[in-house]
């Protein structure tokens, strides 16, 4: 025994505008471009920085060679506790998000 609801079957027919057939894959197609473009415009959920000198209209570190010692690994999925330098943050980073982000690793060469 199936329910009816006045007017509803109509609504349901492909052919209910003329010329117009909206194919699954269309709907599924069109689904996805409009959840994307909404989840892009999410704000701050979106920011690369989500927490340092958030004051600040660009976040800069300059630093000289001479002070590096031999070897130093540099911060860049902005979510180590020590940064500018990592502390291997990006390993969880990687794990929720299936992004492949790892540090920039500045070492002298050995003379």
């Amino acid at each position: 025994m199936s329910s009816h609801v006045p007017g509803f079957s109509a609504l349901t027919k492909p052919s209910l505008i003329p010329g117009f057939r909206l194919s699954k894959v269309a709907a599924a197609l069109s689904t996805y471009l409009v959840t994307r473009y909404f989840s892009g415009h999410s704000g701050t959920k979106s920011r690369v920085n989500q927490t340092f000198n958030k004051d600040s209209p660009k976040v800069v570190h300059s630093f000289d060679i001479e002070d590096i010692g031999n070897k130093v690994a540099y911060c860049r999925c902005w979510r180590s506790k020590k940064f500018p330098y990592c502390d291997g943050a990006h390993a969880k980073h990687n794990e929720e998000t299936g992004d492949n982000v790892g540090p920039l690793i500045i070492k002298k060469r050995n003379a």
